[in-house]
């Protein structure tokens, strides 16, 4: 915690904030979702898949998937054995067929076969934690939220703005940082960047563009926190 602290005192968090910015939107100005979708219940199917598993994975299971059903009623109807046959390569397949046929099956009969777009009603599905909710509302429905992945929460540890106690205290402290109109498109920036320049086996806050213009006298590896 005080390692974070530390090596970020030389610039001010605004200073770094703005670091961020710049390089993110001069790396990424567009911000596709990586998880391919048609619709709001695809995106929800897609993001509870992703969990544990690549979204290159999702994006070869999910045409099969849904060739078969792609909308809450088609879904119910699939036997939790069919699900489960199709979506086995994503890992989990036991417990994420059975939360896709029992929350399809929700949506149908509590929501009129529409999913629900608030964190509250998203949250009571089946195998739907905060995260997934997250993503589904502000990639799906355009509402600010700050979704936290792993990459996230390792890049916000290695940038200084937050000291990976929690998941939940690195969103709360990354909605805080930055401005609520960048959220949507920030959170998939850092996954990019993440994934790309600053990995979890790699840079350490010692190698990529924004680690080294926030950090330049840095030294020493840091090691983050894991979720």
């Amino acid at each position: 915690m005080q390692n974070i602290a530390k090596n970020a005192q030389k610039l001010k968090k605004s200073e770094r904030v703005k670091i961020i910015l710049d390089v993110l939107n001069k790396q990424y100005p567009k911000t596709p979702v990586p998880l391919d979708h048609k619709d709001e219940f695809t995106l929800l199917i897609a993001v509870l898949l992703s969990a544990q598993c690549t979204d290159i994975r999702v994006n070869e299971v999910t045409p099969i998937l849904f060739k078969k059903a792609s909308n809450p009623k088609k879904m119910a109807l699939l036997s939790q054995k069919e699900i489960y046959s199709i979506i086995k390569p994503c890992g989990l397949g036991p417990q994420k067929s059975k939360a896709i046929k029992n929350l399809s099956k929700i949506i149908l009969s509590k929501h009129n076969g529409k999913v629900p777009s608030s964190f509250e009603a998203l949250e009571k599905l089946p195998g739907v934690g905060h995260k997934t909710a997250s993503v589904v509302m502000s990639q799906g429905f355009g509402y600010p939220a700050f979704p936290v992945d792993t990459h996230i929460h390792r890049l916000a540890q290695r940038w200084g703005l937050t000291n990976g106690k929690s998941v939940a205290k690195t969103e709360k402290d990354l909605k805080r940082a930055f401005e609520i109109k960048d959220w949507n498109k920030l959170h998939l920036q850092i996954i990019f960047w993440g994934r790309e320049f600053c990995q979890a086996r790699s840079c350490y806050a010692l190698e990529c563009e924004i680690c080294k213009k926030i950090n330049p006298k840095r030294k020493r590896r840091f090691v983050h926190k894991r979720p």
